[in-house]
This record gives C-alpha cells, structure tokens and sequence, in this order.
C-alpha cells in the first residue's frame, strides 16, 4: 500500500482485520497520540496501550521517600525536575514535604545544580536523575563536570531505567502487545540495533516512529501491516540510525554500569538501570537498593496501566479521587503520563 498521508488515514480508519494491540512505549509517543486526536482516526479493531515510557511514572516510591528523606536532611538540598515534586511516595511527595520544611528546588537543566553548588559550598544538592537513555548523557556529563570543578557537594540520586530489557520483560510475560512504537527519543541515542533481537525472539513488528500526526499514523500503518512479523522499521530516518548516537553512548558508558532496576508495578528487572560506576561512587546519593514499591492508595492500577493489562479508565479512582490537581498514582502526575493524558485530552470519551 502506499504510503501518502491520505491512504494512511484510509487504511487505518476502514481497517477490517483481527484485533490488533498496539503499545506506545515512550511517553512523549503517548502525549503526541492525544494532542494529535489520532484514536478517532483509528478503526475499533486497533486500540492503543500505553507502556512503562514514562520515567516519572516508573520510579517506585522508595525512591521518591529517600528523595524526601534527603530533602529534610542538614544543609542538603534536594534539585529536581518538576514533574517529580508531585509524585506520591509511600506516605507523601515532594511537594507536600516541602510544606514542611524540605528543601526542594526544581530546575529546567541538571547543569544548573553546578551553579548552585559554587554558591553555596556548605550544602550538598543532590539531582534527582531520572530518566532513560536520552538524557542519561546529560547526568554523565553532569557528573564529568562535577569531577572538573572539583565539587563534593553535588551528587546524583539516580533512577536511570534502559528501555530493551523492560520491553523483553513484557513480552516473556506474554503483554497483550501485538507490535510496539520504539521510543523515537531513545533511539536517536542508542539506535534501534537492540529491538532487532527482540523483534526477531518474538515475531513482534517495531517501529521507530516520530511525533507528528503524520508521523505516528505512518508509524500506525507500518504496525498494522506487519503484524505477526519479527521485523523492525525507521520511520524516523531524519533523526535516528541503526547504530544511534555513539559519542552520547560511549559518555553513558565512561560513568554508568548496568545493574538490576525496580519499575513501578514490574518490580526488579535484571540490566534494566544504570547506576554510577565505582570510581564515580562518591557522586552517588544512596542509589542502589531502592527497590520497595508501597502504593499510597491500594487501589491505585499504575502497575496494570503500565503493562498494558489495563486502560486509565478501568481504575476505580480515575478522574474521582485521581485527577492532576491530587494525583494518587505516578501515572496521573507526568504530562507523558498515560493517565494524565487520557483525562485531560477527553480520550475515555
């Protein structure tokens, strides 16, 4: 078929084969897919399932509870993105702490907790680094220049998750997932050599896709027509190669070393997390070990919404008790975060 904008809409909206489940890995993919209002362009038999690609909504709440602990800590300051200040830990965010005295401060750069650190040597400020192989290089050179100025007192707290193991972890437990959107962002970095093997070990199409409408209903089609198939196609050639960004990787790789990480709802998974390497180890905050996962309310489904066993909409607490101004789970606090994006892009509609 061709692939012209209007025989892609065509084909997706008239589509008359088997179901097919579909599954947007990264969060950015998830945010673009309601700004762009492509379900109402989908046929019935193709549903869309959001994947574990939002970093904040990945992170377990014993990472969020050491963030709080640090941040009531003596002459220690903890530096943070700002979707992070309002995920729930066990008992509590960030932000609440803060109400009571925590030291918090959200920046826009990992590179400003340099600045802050120059100006005020009698705290310790520690970055909150979360995240995926797209900006794992920018906390690699965060820590490279920590090492260049000679500061003792800026250190990573990190909870950097890498994509192809949790995608490997979903498919061996048999996910509803008959082909997946590759994580365009990510990709640009590592490049897509990785899902070939997983493409291949489980008959799954990928494609890499960008963010666009027209780039994700190409992205949509190339799914559909491939279904069943072990294959991986780049549909984002303007941005990301087969073999990624190599100095970006050889910089992850001067300053991290895989290791088992804890994902929200899917507990520890091997080689899924990078942490500091031991010559680094007086940058790392307390990172290893921060694997407890205790829901603040009980009836919170991230964990499913995650995996793709469940919408947003099948939770008991979606848009009730749950909505961004009191968020219960991770996934209703990250604007990449699937249920964020269900409730205010109308998308349960």
């Amino acid at each position: 078929m061709s692939l012209d904008l209007n025989s892609v809409r065509d084909y997706l909206k008239h589509y008359d084969g088997p179901d097919v489940n579909l599954m947007e890995v990264c969060g950015s993919h998830t945010g673009a897919i309601a700004k762009n209002g492509i379900p109402s362009l989908l046929s019935d038999k193709i549903h869309l399932i959001s994947g574990p690609g939002c970093p904040v909504c990945v992170c377990v709440s014993s990472y969020i509870d050491r963030l709080i602990e640090l941040s009531l800590t003596e002459n220690t300051c903890v530096v943070t993105f700002g979707d992070l200040i309002r995920v729930p830990g066990s008992q509590e965010s960030l932000s609440i702490a803060r109400g009571r005295g925590a030291r918090v401060r959200m920046v826009y750069s990992p590179m400003e907790t340099l600045d802050l650190a120059e100006k005020d040597p009698a705290t310790t400020f520690v970055f909150a680094a979360v995240g995926f192989e797209t900006t794992a290089p920018v906390y690699a050179l965060l820590v490279e220049e920590t090492k260049e100025r000679h500061l003792s007192n800026v250190k990573l707290l990190t909870a950097i998750k890498t994509m192809p193991a949790v995608i490997d972890s979903l498919c061996s437990s048999h996910a509803p997932v008959d082909g997946f959107l590759a994580p365009g962002h990510v990709c640009a970095v590592t490049g897509y050599t990785a899902y070939e093997g997983l493409a291949k070990r489980y008959d799954l199409p990928f494609v890499v896709c960008g963010f666009t409408g027209p780039e994700l209903l190409i992205g949509l089609t190339l799914l559909v027509k491939y279904r069943g198939q072990g294959i991986v196609k780049n549909a984002y050639p303007r941005v990301v190669t087969r073999e990624g960004n190599q100095e970006a990787q050889a910089l992850m790789q001067e300053v991290f070393e895989p290791a088992p990480a804890a994902w929200r709802g899917l507990g520890i998974i091997e080689n899924s997390g990078l942490v500091l390497k031991g010559s680094y180890a007086s940058c790392d905050a307390g990172s290893r070990d921060l694997s407890e996962d205790n829901k603040k309310n009980r009836a919170c489904i991230c964990d499913q919404v995650l995996t793709g066993r469940k919408k947003p909409v099948d939770c008991p607490l979606f848009g009730k008790v749950c909505s961004p101004m009191h968020p219960q789970g991770a996934c209703m606090v990250s604007q990449e975060g699937s249920c964020f994006t269900w409730l205010t892009s109308g998308r349960q509609r």
